[in-house]
């Protein structure tokens, strides 16, 4: 395959290990059906021996609840082995990026190829302009993220960002040993939109979290202000589009989304506004 090197083969799922181990590859291909030690066990195995790897499933089994259980070991992506000649290559790629993978019609399971598994979208929205409310909201959704294994991205105001760092080095998070992994950042809240950069932050988070093997399968706790303050300013349109922006990125990976909005005079922003930014989120808070 261009651009990818095969560094060795393994006969059963016993050899996979050992070969994992010794090697500390960046991605594994696995079958369900392995001798000796099936697929399932050794990608469960494999969270210790090699917690950085990405682990694929290429196998002839179709079973939904095969694919639940291999996704819930760790695995970002399941291709069936009659669409291996179209899917293998960008199910590579996909997992490599941080999302997941799984072949379309696996026993009913309509994820779609080349789609991403997701839950139920959580883009949630907090109208207040009680300064310490959203920092207590902002530091309980990150902190919460971290100890899990998974990654965090803060858009904030300078003062916002040293408050919260503060806040959650005071609540025991490892806030040091998450900055040096790259599994948290925090970025100034008056840097202009850049979707591609974004998507490129967020591709790095869930790849270092991964390699930090704390969570199979990472989920980003995305929180911030940006979209809010463009809206206090009477740029509706703007703050909509990064919040489209926010669900598009939630499309192809596991995103968790908090916006804090400052509350503003309504008759100056029109309930038409007020009303647009609230039917883009999942869920409305009002404190």
């Amino acid at each position: 395959m261009s651009g990818f090197q095969v560094v060795d083969e393994a006969s059963d799922g016993t050899e996979a290990l050992e070969k994992t181990e010794k090697l500390q590859p960046d991605l594994v291909v696995l079958d369900i059906g392995l001798p000796k030690l099936n697929g399932i066990e050794v990608a469960k195995r494999l969270r210790q021996l090699a917690p950085q790897a990405i682990i694929l499933f290429l196998s002839q089994e179709p079973s939904s609840d095969v694919v639940r259980e291999a996704l819930r070991m760790g695995a970002l992506g399941y291709v069936h082995k009659s669409r291996a000649g179209s899917e293998l290559l960008p199910a590579i790629e996909a997992v490599l990026e941080g999302s997941t993978y799984i072949s379309k019609g696996l026993d009913g399971i309509e994820f779609g190829v080349g789609r991403n598994v997701q839950t139920p979208r959580n883009h949630e929205v907090l109208f207040s302009s009680d300064d310490e409310l959203v920092l207590e909201r902002f530091t309980h959704f990150v902190a919460t993220a971290l100890r899990a294994g998974n990654p965090a991205l803060v858009f904030a105001t300078e003062p916002h960002r040293e408050a919260l760092l503060e806040r959650l080095k005071r609540q025991g998070v490892e806030m040091d040993a998450a900055i040096q992994r790259g599994t948290y950042i925090s970025l100034d809240v008056a840097a202009p939109p850049d979707g591609e950069r974004l998507f490129e932050t967020v591709r790095g988070l869930i790849q270092a979290a991964m390699k930090a093997g704390k969570t199979g399968r990472p989920r980003l706790a995305l929180c911030g202000e940006r979209a809010g303050r463009l809206w206090a300013e009477g740029r509706t349109d703007a703050a909509i589009q990064i919040e489209q922006l926010c669900d598009a990125l939630a499309s192809s990976h596991d995103v968790d989304v908090l916006c804090a909005y400052p509350i503003v005079n309504s008759a100056e922003q029109g309930e038409q506004s007020f009303n647009s930014i609230c039917e883009s989120h999942s869920t409305v808070s009002y404190r």
